[in-house]
């Protein structure tokens, strides 16, 4: 590929790519969204000049290797700030305060666009996933963390601080006497729905319960064995859950909620939790789908790449 191009312009074809702690992943779709090349580089941990190289680098690869050029999307943890218009809110801190977009937009001579992570299965699913068809989608990871994105008719939904959808840094709606004031959060207050939800809170309830320390799967396994901590454990994860998805419903009210992360595989949740909403949700009435990501770990990669959207 030699010469730079602004934007979409001349470009065949998406590159999305899913920037996280460990690894990078790279995916090729075509226009119907059809797959033409995949691979994953490891994420050089720290080092940020390096990051943005390894990324440059297997772009120009794809390209190379496909003939043609392509718009490119990356889903980051984290978002950029439209005030100092660096990283901010990343896990994986070397991000943090860096021009991301900007830097690999030089490095590649076009334009990249970058959304959190979160965002990118909203929009993926939103796109050809779970949530086609829907104008309004609320994507949810449930995973080491919490985050939270949303899709209006495709396209990210940022919100003006670069935060909207980021329901796991609020905190657990309807706290019960026992659950007040809540686990820390590396965010710095208590309580937050990620210190709840995520697989990360699962894991943690169970062992301040029982003493014990089993993984998410784990967990789940020992429940439909007939094991009553196991069982008691995912009783309180799925009351949280509901609780915590009907908050968001009286805020934004989705026409569909997509679940994403490890925890979103666990079957009983879509057995037990859409049925209960109503039980939170202000005049007592919700109908609104819980369903899983129709693309699974692919979402995020999928959803950098529909970035640019659909002509």
């Amino acid at each position: 590929m030699s010469a730079a191009f602004a934007g979409a312009a001349g470009a065949e074809f998406r590159i999305g790519v899913d920037l996280g702690g460990t690894k990078i992943e790279f995916i090729a779709l075509e226009n119907d969204g059809s797959e033409s090349h995949r691979h994953r580089v490891p994420t050089p941990r720290g080092d940020y000049q390096g990051t943005v190289n390894v990324i440059r680098d297997g772009v120009l690869q794809i390209e190379g290797k496909l003939k043609r050029r392509a718009t490119v999307g990356v889903g980051i943890p984290g978002t950029i700030s439209r005030i100092t218009h660096g990283v901010k809110n990343a896990n994986s801190t070397w991000m943090n305060g860096k021009a991301f977009d900007k830097d690999l937009s030089a490095a590649l001579g076009r334009e990249v666009r970058c959304a959190n992570d979160a965002n990118c299965l909203a929009v993926s699913e939103a796109t050809d996933g779970a949530g086609a068809g829907y104008r309004v989608v609320f994507g949810v990871v449930l995973g080491t963390g919490c985050g939270g994105g949303i899709a209006f008719e495709g396209h990210v939904h940022n919100g003006s601080n670069g935060v909207a959808g980021e329901w796991g840094h609020t905190t657990l709606p309807w706290m019960k006497p026992e659950e007040y004031p809540g686990p820390a959060c590396y965010c710095g207050y208590r309580g937050c729905i990620e210190t709840w939800i995520s697989g990360t809170g699962l894991e943690a309830d169970f062992e301040r319960e029982t003493k014990k320390k089993l993984s998410g799967k784990e967990i789940v396994a020992k429940s439909e064995a007939g094991d009553w901590e196991a069982e008691a454990c995912l009783g309180r994860y799925e009351d949280r859950l509901t609780r915590s998805l009907a908050q968001m419903i009286n805020i934004l009210d989705p026409d569909v909620i997509v679940l994403g992360g490890g925890v979103s595989q666990v079957p009983r949740l879509y057995r037990n939790v859409p049925s209960r909403l109503k039980e939170y949700v202000f005049g007592r009435e919700a109908d609104t789908p819980v369903v899983v990501a129709k693309h699974g770990d692919s979402s995020g990669v999928r959803g950098a790449a529909w970035l640019w959207p659909l002509k």
